[in-house]
């Protein structure tokens, strides 16, 4: 009755949550299993930024819900997004969910697993499901342990806020994951350098907004904002060679922010700055507080700190009222800013947004097709980008073996994929790597020269 399995939707921060939801329960004796067919307990740690997410949730609910036949003490849960989002009526639809626990509330699972195995196994019936999706104060500073022994890791997540005050007209997060509110600094640098002192050697700093952390709670110092003051603290870390950061929003691209990129060499050429969309009209319709041409000063600025920088985004095709010129602003927005990564989204209604209860929705078809032709553009782009590698050396971070098992995975500074062989002695390593193909998102090389300049885990380099 205590295997456990952890079933993840959504983005890095669902990711994080999770580690810290597994950290949590190995505490109290749970074990984590990589299967959900030997689990005793599945969790399903949900997203709600669109529908499709949210309904490939229900589904997997719906057929985990059906052991209960053959096994009554399974126990099924959903956490995060989706059951802040739904609360108790999920239960309309998934009467044998055991526990529905909200965004705010992760480090009370272990409580609320202990009460439902306590009764199982007392024989007390159950009775209703547990949900609590109320908020709490002080909840964004209990997501911080993370899973110990076999599963440490090279690349950690670090979150470093909760929440979100934005009021983009598509977005229901601020609805799922509460105000903003941020961790103490101190807190902060202290998990880094125990991620540290245990072999992490890059860390991501993660927020719905990061770029706005702190804003509240700390003053600007010398024209430094609290997000940059605290990019300096965790570059100060003995043992840590890479730091990023996701998400941002353009509106917290300052020029301090443009100049640590320049002062701070353990920051990656690489940034995800979502656009969303190309054109002025759709921008503001989305209540975004920026402009095409702002955001590509962004860009300009970022890449005069770092020539060599790398840039990812999100962008929504089919935004209501969306006209074919909107979309071609988008295309010509992708074409002038040359991304090396995308996430393309089709709009998708989320009730209780502005957006949803706009006119001129655009039609499920004229979605498609635009999805289709971005991603044409953005995959040439991408590749035209990767290719441009092949010949060149790069510095690789070993992460570990790759999907296969038999070779290695790693990422460039700009937060490229390499794939390559290794001895398993330089997994936590800085490498050179001589790329020698590449695909859309994927570099492969050698290590070479062989062992030259290599800096191990057990004596990072300063850069």
């Amino acid at each position: 009755m205590n295997r456990v399995h952890i079933k993840t939707y959504g983005c890095q921060m669902n990711e994080r949550d999770s580690e810290a939801v597994a950290a949590m329960l190995r505490a109290r004796g749970y074990r984590i299993v990589a299967s959900e067919d030997e689990c005793d307990v599945l969790l399903l740690n949900t997203c709600s930024v669109r529908d499709a997410a949210e309904q490939k949730a229900i589904g997997k609910a719906g057929y985990s819900a059906a052991r209960k036949r053959s096994k009554p003490d399974f126990i099924l849960g959903i956490l995060g997004c989706m059951a802040q989002n739904r609360g108790e009526s999920l239960l309309d639809r998934l009467p044998d969910v055991d526990l529905i626990v909200g965004t705010q509330k992760f480090h009370r699972v272990p409580d609320y697993l202990d009460n439902l195995r306590a009764a199982r196994e007392a024989g007390v019936p159950v009775g209703e499901a547990i949900v609590d999706t109320a908020e709490e104060a002080g909840s964004q500073n209990t997501i911080r342990d993370h899973m110990d022994g076999p599963d440490r890791r090279v690349c950690a997540f670090v979150s470093i806020q909760q929440g979100c005050d934005m009021a983009c007209s598509f977005c229901i997060v601020p609805t799922t994951r509460g105000d903003e509110r941020s961790r103490p600094m101190d807190d902060i640098v202290l998990e880094c350098e125990e991620l540290a002192a245990r072999g992490a050697r890059e860390i991501t700093l993660l927020g719905q907004i990061v770029t706005s952390y702190g804003r509240r709670d700390y003053p600007h110092t010398g024209g430094v904002s609290p997000f940059v003051q605290l990019l300096e603290r965790v570059h100060g870390i003995h043992g840590v060679e890479r730091i990023r950061f996701t998400s941002p929003h353009p509106r917290g691209f300052r020029q301090d922010l443009a100049n640590a990129f320049v002062r701070l060499p353990k920051l990656g050429e690489h940034v995800h700055l979502p656009v969303q969309s190309g054109s002025n009209r759709v921008l503001r319709a989305m209540n975004r507080p920026y402009t095409r041409e702002r955001y590509l000063e962004i860009v300009d600025s970022l890449r005069a700190a770092q020539p060599a920088m790398a840039f990812s985004t999100d962008v929504i095709v089919g935004f209501p009222g969306e006209t074919d010129a909107d979309f071609g602003e988008t295309c010509a927005l992708c074409e002038a800013v040359d991304y090396d990564m995308a996430y393309i989204f089709k709009y998708s209604v989320r009730t209780g947004t502005p957006s949803a209860e706009m006119p001129d929705q655009v039609p499920g078809h004229v979605k498609e097709e635009r999805n289709r032709i971005l991603l044409d553009l953005l995959r040439t782009g991408s590749l035209r980008r990767s290719q441009a590698l092949v010949g060149t050396e790069q510095e690789i971070l070993v992460e570990g073996p790759d999907k296969t098992g038999l070779r290695f995975t790693g990422r460039t500074r700009a937060n490229r994929v390499a794939v390559f062989d290794a001895p398993p002695r330089l997994v936590g390593s800085l490498v050179p790597l001589e790329v020698t193909r590449a695909s859309v998102s994927t570099l492969y090389g050698n290590v070479a020269p062989a062992d030259a300049g290599l800096q191990t885990a057990h004596a990072p380099a300063s850069l």
